[in-house]
């Protein structure tokens, strides 16, 4: 069985970060494994505390998992701190870590700024340059450009800015109401649309975790980057498409939605 490896913090309330990561990790076929950069106590409706690791201990647990079952592929979700950024991307240079995919968590869908210019800057330096792929949505792709981005033509723009920036291929996520769901991946000086038609749904929790966790699985398996992306976005359709309703806010999504078998059923 492959494997694959999520850095990112932990969301108590299970649709996003370390557990939609290793939900999707799972149902996507390979074996998963996580080091949690923080914990933070939150739900649906919103967080109410983070408590972060400490660099050291961040780098136990990946020297922990590297020395015993190597990950095929590594997906990078939010790292707040610019100590944390640094010891994932030495641990991963020490370590010659393959099919790396950032999902460069830094403006929340609500335009807040997650983390501070110090971070964002080291998460340029030292990670980046590291990634196979990096998986922005609108707001961070304009951090990471510098570019406004207003249009389907400025999408492209923006994306082959970071690509020319930090030589790594970049899915442009078009969900944030821009057009409908269509991405644009850019690497190698081309450019690919990967169309999609918006469903219906307000529980949206944890799609961005959810989308790199799937494409890094897919590199895991041995797909190429297209095709991973092809299939990491058929199956976040299926588990928005599902329905699933739980919480008082923006709630999760059915990761399990095609789980079938004799413990999957209910009484």
């Amino acid at each position: 069985m492959r494997t694959a490896l999520t850095i990112a913090g932990s969301d108590s309330s299970g649709g996003a970060g370390i557990q939609a990561d290793l939900k999707t990790m799972t149902m996507n076929g390979v074996f998963a494994m996580s080091a949690i950069t923080a914990l933070t106590a939150q739900n649906t409706t919103g967080v109410t505390g983070i408590m972060e690791v400490t660099p050291e201990f961040l780098k136990e647990q990946i020297d922990c998992v590297f020395t015993d079952i190597r990950p095929d592929a590594v997906k990078i979700g939010m790292v707040a701190s610019a100590p944390l950024i640094e010891t994932i991307g030495e641990r991963l240079r020490f370590y010659r870590a393959e099919h790396i995919v950032v999902d460069p968590v830094m403006v929340a869908t609500s335009g807040a700024r997650l983390i501070d210019e110090d971070a964002v800057t080291t998460l340029k330096g030292e990670l980046l340059p590291l990634a196979a792929v990096i998986t922005p949505n609108i707001p961070e792709a304009e951090v990471l450009s510098g570019l406004a981005i207003r249009s389907a033509d400025d999408m492209a723009a923006a994306a082959k800015t970071i690509w020319e920036s930090y030589g790594c291929a970049v899915l442009c996520k078009g969900g944030h109401s821009l057009n409908d769901a269509n991405d644009l991946l850019y690497a190698d000086g081309t450019a690919t649309w990967f169309r999609g038609k918006r469903i219906n749904n307000p529980n949206t929790h944890g799609t961005g975790c959810t989308l790199s966790s799937a494409i890094a699985a897919n590199l895991a398996k041995g797909f190429d980057l297209t095709e991973s992306i092809g299939l990491a976005k058929e199956y976040i359709s299926g588990a928005l498409g599902a329905m699933l309703d739980l919480g008082a806010g923006s709630g999760p999504m059915a990761h399990n939605f095609n789980l079938t078998g004799p413990f999957s059923r209910e009484k």
